[in-house]
């Protein structure tokens, strides 16, 4: 069969349905990635093929100096968003039609799903919505960023919450979908009060997280289905450069440090306290610059600090003693399956909603928010990942994470609702799924 996903964002969104798509693709069937042009060596060199969709957050991170200032408000944060969805969107429908012309099957994940959800309506196709964070109402928290206090609240409330978080959600996205994309393609407005308004879907939803981090509601119905976490492992290929394995053959453990595709603007300054808890504590640390360019003077000359680019985190966090990351999803998964400890410093987003998963499960302490990263509250988190009781928590976390394969479980879910099937070979093209509970 032939499927398109589509999905945008940073490279962590990105990623994850790379992974489901090359499980796909060893089933025999032919995938296509409608992502972003920043993402287009990621899905090519998987052997997918890509189709262009717009959804260029790296540069607006860099060209927004505002924009993780005020990353954990989400009034400010919701404004930025619609107006930068609504402009993107603008190019959606001509770019969706074109990946979905010869598909069978569409995925759509995160803030895309609905314009998969548009097209396959459209063109009369099954749908599968995917998201790698709990979108859903829940007796867990939302992953709106609130205040600590507040991820301690009873189920009821939550539930409430996450309620609340879906009807911004959708004012988010509905200038985009409203005035853009249903217009673009056709199709007359989602009618009141919009597609996020309750939990019952027609459609099979996918999430591609832990169950073992954030538990499935027991509320929410038979076409939600939590399947792990979809991991792309490092290709075998991958060897690490001599300095790096120098560096890490010359002492203790180090500790990574890594804020992925999160931009700082006080980059220096962020680095120049590792520098310097560093130089005081005698600990070692692996710096992965990413997207915010964490490097300074400071940085290049301690030598208990090397810099690395970009190194798998499959590779690399085995390997380390702890992590100091911004809590985005995939980076928090990628640590916890490592089996050690985190240190949280959220930036964006979801991010203290994953700090407050890690906390949870003993694999962490308190985040730290990023304005507050001092160095005497560094060297009490570094002080805090030595407990012996934190580091149990965080390798049995990681044992009981490397046992569950999302990939697969994904995969058999949708063969199991007859949206593909596992000998594609002898299939004609189809535009509708087969006996699964429910159709598009």
């Amino acid at each position: 069969m032939r499927v398109t996903i589509f999905t945008i964002g940073t490279e962590g969104d990105v990623r994850p349905l790379v992974a489901l798509g090359v499980g796909l693709a060893r089933k025999g069937h032919i995938i296509t990635i409608a992502t972003d042009k920043s993402c287009a060596d990621l899905v090519t060199a998987h052997g997918l093929n890509y189709r262009p969709l717009s959804g260029d957050f790296r540069s607006w991170m860099h060209e927004d100096p505002d924009l993780h200032k005020r990353g954990l408000s989400t009034p400010d944060m919701a404004r930025k968003f619609r107006d930068r969805l609504r402009m993107l969107a603008e190019d959606w429908p001509r770019q969706g039609m074109a990946a979905a012309a010869d598909a069978d099957l569409l995925i759509g994940n995160g803030m895309v799903f609905l314009l998969a959800d548009s097209i396959a309506e459209r063109l009369d196709l099954p749908v599968v919505e995917t998201q790698l964070v709990p979108t859903l109402p829940s007796r867990n928290p939302p992953l709106m960023p609130l205040p600590r206090w507040m991820y301690r609240l009873p189920g009821a409330a939550n539930r409430l919450l996450g309620r609340l978080s879906r009807r911004l959600v959708w004012s988010v996205m509905t200038p985009a979908y409203q005035e853009v994309v249903r217009p673009g393609l056709g199709l007359d407005p989602y009618t009141a009060p919009g597609p996020l308004s309750g939990i019952q879907s027609r459609h099979l939803r996918l999430f591609g997280y832990s169950p073992t981090l954030v538990p499935p509601d027991p509320e929410w119905p038979d076409t939600v289905q939590v399947t792990g976490a979809w991991v792309l492992p490092a290709s075998s290929e991958y060897k690490p450069s001599p300095e790096l394995t120098t560096f890490l053959l010359s002492g203790p453990r180090p500790i990574y440090a890594g804020f992925g595709s999160m931009t700082n603007i006080d980059a220096d300054a962020l680095t120049g306290t590792m520098a310097r808890v560093a130089r005081e504590t005698g600990q070692r640390f692996v710096l992965a610059t990413g997207w915010g360019g964490l490097q300074s003077g400071e940085i290049a000359d301690c030598p208990l600090i090397h810099i690395v680019q970009h190194v798998p985190h499959d590779w690399l966090l085995p390997l380390m003693a702890a992590a100091i990351h911004h809590g985005g999803a995939g980076t928090s998964i990628a640590a916890a399956r490592a089996g050690i400890p985190s240190i949280v410093v959220p930036v964006f987003g979801d991010q203290p909603f994953w700090a407050s998963r890690l906390q949870r499960h003993g694999a962490a302490p308190p985040p730290i928010r990023r304005s507050q990263m001092t160095e005497t509250r560094l060297q009490k988190a570094l002080r805090a990942v030595e407990y012996p009781a934190m580091q149990r928590a965080a390798a049995e976390l990681g044992q009981r994470l490397r046992r569950e394969d999302g990939v697969d479980t994904a995969i058999g879910t949708l063969e199991a609702w007859g949206l593909i099937r596992s000998n594609p070979a002898s299939l004609d093209r189809q535009t509708t799924p087969g006996a699964g509970p429910s159709s598009h």
